[in-house]
């Protein structure tokens, strides 16, 4: 999958000359930057970019976070997130001030480098996405590691924030820590969502057809499945874990002409589409499987749950033009300040 753009040399979020934790607009642009900054970091380790000439510590710093530590990918060594730990300035008229909204920790993910030499450990792992077994590389296990230990430390109020491949790691850890009962904060940028492109139909009665239909077979395969007398306890547990979900709340951010992340919109849209004609019970039920996972389980085949299936979601949107897939995708929309944005909160 498509990630980085080449815009190493624009500027951040210059507009913001404070910083009001409570606006969702600068808690998305603050949350932006520190994944771009994990991308520089990669990018300053390849180039052999050390001390004073690192390109990437003003995208942490000025807003008075310190790099607490990287994340090593053990398969190439490649830095490919980073925690991020906040340290107030003791000023009090600094535009940093520490609120009850202030993160005390960012764990940020960047997405698939097209250049260097951590493009083949990326590329691999975006087919791990695809084949939904992200959850078994090492990448994730470093993951989970590290946002267990913080959070077993006591800090409070920790986010996450990922971009493309960096999003579906910030999202499985999201998921794995939910699922114990914490739920953290979490931004995720041009998430990727494996699924044929329904959303790029342009005819929306075909589009809707097509949606209904999917979940009617979606739900009438879920249910035949649980009808198996070996597959009951099974899917019994994976109800539950969906519905222990439904009190954590990621804030996804999508393109609707970046392929790659917009079938969020018409997942979480044809939700409330369904409850309005009376098939609400349906979606609910095929909002919880795919029909490739049902299919294994119906010839008694291992599965994996698909990453993008989630029972709620602050999802927002950016109406504004893009020329083309790759500023589409980028990282840098989601920090500028002249963006068209659209947002609506699905909850299950």
């Amino acid at each position: 999958m498509a990630s980085e753009r080449d815009i190493f040399e624009l500027s951040g979020p210059v507009h913001l000359t404070s910083i009001d934790w409570n606006d969702v607009d600068h808690r998305r642009s603050v949350a932006a930057s520190m994944v771009q900054g994990v991308y520089i970091m990669q990018r300053d380790r390849q180039e052999n970019r050390q001390g004073p000439d690192a390109l990437a510590p003003p995208w942490w710093k000025c807003f008075n976070f310190d790099l607490h530590s990287q994340l090593i990918d053990d398969a190439d060594s490649s830095i490919f997130g980073a925690i991020y730990k906040f340290k107030p300035e003791p000023k009090p008229d600094h535009h940093t001030l520490s609120t009850p909204a202030t993160p005390s920790h960012i764990i940020a993910f960047r997405g698939t480098v097209t250049k260097g030499d951590a493009f083949s450990r990326d590329l691999q792992l975006d087919l791990h996405f695809v084949k939904n077994i992200l959850h078994q590389s090492s990448r994730f296990e470093t993951t989970i590691q590290a946002v267990r230990s913080l959070v077993a430390s006591g800090n409070q109020n920790i986010w996450l924030a990922g971009h493309s491949l960096g999003s579906a790691m910030a999202m499985l850890a999201g998921k794995n820590m939910g699922r114990n009962g914490v739920f953290l904060e979490s931004h995720l940028f041009n998430p990727p969502f494996v699924s044929p492109p329904i959303e790029t139909i342009k005819n929306k009665k075909v589009k809707h057809g097509i949606r209904i239909a999917s979940s009617f077979v979606t739900a009438g395969l879920a249910v035949a499945v649980k009808l198996k007398k070996n597959h009951q306890q099974r899917n019994n547990a994976s109800n539950n874990m969906f519905s222990n979900l439904a009190s954590w709340v990621p804030c996804l951010y999508v393109n609707p002409r970046d392929h790659i992340c917009s079938e969020y919109i018409g997942y979480f849209q044809h939700r409330r589409k369904m409850e309005d004609i009376g098939a609400g019970g349906v979606e609910r039920l095929a909002s919880q499987h795919s029909i490739a996972g049902l299919f294994m389980d119906a010839i008694g085949k291992e599965s994996h749950e698909p990453l993008h299936l989630l029972p709620s979601a602050n999802l927002t949107v950016n109406l504004s033009c893009s020329r083309d897939l790759k500023e589409a995708h980028g990282i840098h929309q989601w920090w500028k300040c002249d963006q068209q944005l659209e947002s609506r909160t699905y909850r299950s």
